[in-house]
């Protein structure tokens, strides 16, 4: 099983070269026209306009699968027309399974290389409640404008970007569904549901399937591995809650199947959580907002470039099987593994990068670096050089050494930022890498923005060391990592 690199978005301008993409399906009214798309609170684009960017942009950055998650708050009849547009779309790019029976096991990304899977994120049935008759009346109106709207020269975009949700929602109910005010129901939901309830030209599409638990299931009875393997998805908050009283149900959960992670509702800010709790114990799709920036998408990133930056990162031995008759806690107390020296030597290019008044309107920028440790929590630590004044290439050589108890989970997190001494620190650039990338000697690093592009020109001088202190403990055998096709040594 991998660690799947996973965002949060429903825009087309985000999901391109990405590995795993969410996207929330919903139908709105626009002068009595109903327009297939996917939205949030940003802008919404049209369903097919998606389809056809992540179609085109697939596999541009890696020949490795690209799982798409339809979170859909559509009607039966809908689910039917959303499943024709993807298999028109996608066409032979398209993998799901041969029949409706649940898998085995879940194929690898060796064998789904250049294809697109479906997998499922959906919400209650916030349509349920509704009279049939009435329904399936008002469900063929819809089916019957989306394919006009298919037909017709102008593109759904188009239309979309003239949309206004809240005045086309109002006449029929929040959300732009008919009679959804007046039901009391939303469409926000997060939870899981029963994948055999929708319409059956769309469910076959699914190849990563979830089930929704008998209601009044505890969360720890959901976290049980069965004779089929399936997918659950959790908040953020709930998984915080699973990892601090079961960690080790969680990790036995993950090697068989997979667990899906995503922002809380309230981060409308586009605000992330920590993902590397998530990893910590196995989880695969930890899903980030990709429209915002910081620490935790920076991590994101320094995560998935290991393996060539393909998406896909072969977890460590011990949270695919039981190492030593036992189970992989985060929490448990252990002695260090590896130690690791991080000499931070020099830094040049910014004055290449940056106008000279840029940092200071009357001199030269004080540049101190920032070194950070993330992994579990008894490997977290921080330290940083001294500041260089007055300089556009500064050179620190100042070492430091971290002991890290789980180095395959650590991740090497650098900052540069600008000292000053009446406000804030200026944070200037940052990188974020793998330990169990890191070679040993003399390292040139890129450092990026806020935003995770490239400071052009703009780069580091590191010395590294690393020392295996227990070469023969099962946790930091470095054939693990060597490649997702090769077998550990």
């Amino acid at each position: 099983m991998w660690w799947i690199e996973s965002h949060n978005i429903c825009f087309v301008e985000s999901i391109l070269g990405r590995t795993y993409v969410a996207l929330r399906c919903r139908f709105f009214w626009n002068n009595m026209s109903c327009v297939l798309v996917c939205s949030t609170l940003t802008d919404p684009v049209a369903f097919g306009k998606c389809l056809v960017a992540i179609k085109e942009n697939a596999f541009h950055a890696s020949p490795y699968p690209v799982c798409v998650t339809l979170e859909d708050h559509l009607t039966s009849e809908l689910q039917a027309h959303a499943a024709e547009m993807i298999l028109r779309i996608f066409g032979d790019a398209l993998f799901y399974p041969p029949t409706n029976a649940a898998m085995k096991e879940f194929p690898s990304p060796e064998d789904l290389k250049g294809r697109i899977i479906v997998s499922t994120k959906p919400p209650k049935e916030y349509l349920e409640a509704e009279p049939g008759a009435k329904t399936a009346a008002q469900n063929k109106g819809v089916v019957k404008e989306l394919q006009k709207e298919d037909k017709q020269k102008e593109p759904l975009s188009d239309k979309v970007g003239n949309l206004d949700i809240n005045k086309g929602a109002s006449p029929r109910g929040a959300k732009g569904v008919p009679g959804a005010a007046a039901r009391g129901l939303s469409g926000d939901s997060d939870s899981d549901d029963d994948d055999t309830k929708k319409n059956p030209n769309y469910s076959r599409l699914i190849t990563i399937r979830q089930v929704k638990p008998v209601k009044g299931t505890a969360l720890k009875d959901r976290l049980v591995n069965e004779e089929s393997v399936k997918r659950i998805s959790l908040a953020e908050s709930k998984v915080k809650d699973v990892a601090e009283e079961f960690p080790e149900l969680l990790v036995k959960f993950t090697q068989r199947n997979i667990l899906r992670v995503y922002p809380a509702g309230t981060r409308i800010d586009s605000s992330n959580y920590n993902p590397v709790l998530s990893w910590n114990h196995g989880a695969q799709m930890v899903a980030l907002n990709m429209q915002g920036y910081g620490k935790e998408l920076w991590q994101a990133h320094g995560r998935f470039r290991s393996n060539g930056g393909c998406g896909y990162v072969l977890k460590p031995r011990f949270l695919l099987e039981n190492l030593r008759g036992s189970l992989f806690n985060p929490l448990a107390h252990r002695s260090p593994e590896m130690k690791l020296t991080v000499k931070v030597m020099m830094s040049l290019g910014w004055d290449k990068a940056f106008s000279k008044r840029h940092f200071d309107l009357f001199s030269p920028p004080d540049f101190f670096t920032r070194v950070l440790i993330a992994g579990v929590p008894a490997d977290i630590a921080k330290w940083k050089t001294q500041p260089v004044e007055d300089t556009w290439v500064p050179h620190w050589n100042e070492e430091t050494v971290f002991e890290l108890r789980v180095p395959e989970l650590a991740l090497l997190r650098v900052e540069v930022r600008d000292d000053d001494e009446e406000s804030k620190d200026e944070f200037e650039g940052q990188t974020c890498l793998p330990v169990s990338e890191l070679k040993n000697g003399y390292r040139c690093v890129q450092l990026y923005d806020k935003t995770g592009a490239e400071l052009n020109g703009v780069k580091m001088l590191f010395h590294f060391q690393k020392e295996y202190l227990h070469r023969s403990s099962g946790l930091s055998a470095p054939p693990a990592f060597l490649s997702p096709l090769t077998p550990s040594a």
